[in-house]
């Protein structure tokens, strides 16, 4: 089979496009016939072994999986034993945390896995799982909103953040979108009641207070949760400096504020899968690659620029 590798770090030049072995289904997973993947920060971070301590899991002086990707969304090709969830000819979407997905075939826990809309595109769900994950349990799990509070979204147009706005917005809040000028009539049209542009804004000396601040684009400091939350949840980091200083500030501070690790489960992608069926959530493809423009996609994605998602079709 075909699948995208690396055997070094680097940036996206040093992928390529080999023939592999096709993976063997194992107990509890199942084997997946892949149409289409999506980029997320997650696959370059892992691709360049940054920040330094991953490669305590991905592997020290070099990768130790040489598959990369995460998002995927295809048909349950073979069942292994103890699968109860799924069958073969199944469509699905999912997420492989440690790679493997950018392939023509994966093998998937089935508990990271989720039944795809009988109507639904491979590309939209492929654009899901981890962008999706990330904003759900950014919200309900951790962000414990409610109908009728207000979450104030920082980072709103991107991967994350638009879904985010969607969710909320599905959930009963009041979203108040934080994203560049360009962006205001796009966070609108996806369900934000008010659009702060911080192009035109310091949103570091932004004052209205709300009761959940979710932060996807990682530049607000400790000060910035406290002036304007009732509580926080922190998705993303600039670098890790910062990231430091926020949750050393909260360490020994009493401002409630969550970061975490998006965990995919079937719960979780079984509720996106309804949202998308309600007709309250659709990923906004910015671009979509043919596989053999992984790198291409890889390196859009790392210039932090863009409007949803980017996704990668098998079919292409």
């Amino acid at each position: 089979m075909k699948a995208i590798t690396k055997h070094k770090y680097g940036g996206p030049e040093i992928l390529g496009l080999e023939e592999v072995e096709k993976p063997n289904v194992k107990k509890n997973h199942l084997l997946i016939r892949v149409k289409a993947n999506s980029a997320n920060p997650a696959d370059w971070h892992i691709l360049r072994g940054k920040p330094f301590f991953a490669r305590f899991a991905f592997g020290f002086f070099k990768p130790k999986y040489p598959i990369l990707g995460s998002d995927f969304a295809g048909i349950v090709e073979e069942v292994g034993q103890g699968v109860t969830k799924f069958k073969v000819g199944d469509r699905v979407f999912g997420e492989m945390s440690g790679g493997g997905a950018f392939a023509e075939y994966t093998c998937a826990p089935e508990n990271v896995c989720g039944l795809m809309p009988d109507e639904s595109d491979y590309t939209e769900m492929a654009c899901l799982p981890i962008a999706g994950l990330t904003a759900l349990q950014a919200l309900i799990t951790h962000g414990k909103l409610k109908k009728g509070e207000s979450v104030l979204i920082n980072g709103s147009s991107g991967g994350v953040g638009h879904l985010a706005v969607q969710i909320a917005k599905a959930y009963g809040a009041n979203v108040i979108a934080v994203c560049s000028s360009k962006n205001i009539d796009f966070v609108k049209s996806i369900g934000a009641n008010k659009a702060i542009a911080y192009d035109k804004e310091n949103i570091h000396l932004h004052k209205e207070k709300y009761d959940l601040i979710v932060d996807t684009n990682g530049n607000l400091n400790y000060a910035d949760y406290k002036r304007m939350g009732k509580r926080g949840v922190m998705v993303g980091f600039t670098n890790m400096v910062h990231m430091i200083s926020v949750l050393l500030k909260n360490g020994f501070g009493k401002f409630p504020l969550a970061q975490f690790t998006a965990e995919a489960n079937n719960k979780d992608l079984n509720e996106l899968s309804k949202l998308i069926i309600d007709g309250k959530l659709k990923p906004h493809i910015e671009k979509t690659y043919s596989y053999t423009e992984t790198p291409e996609a890889i390196g859009y994605i790392e210039s932090m620029r863009t409007r949803g998602k980017v996704a990668m079709s098998w079919d292409l």
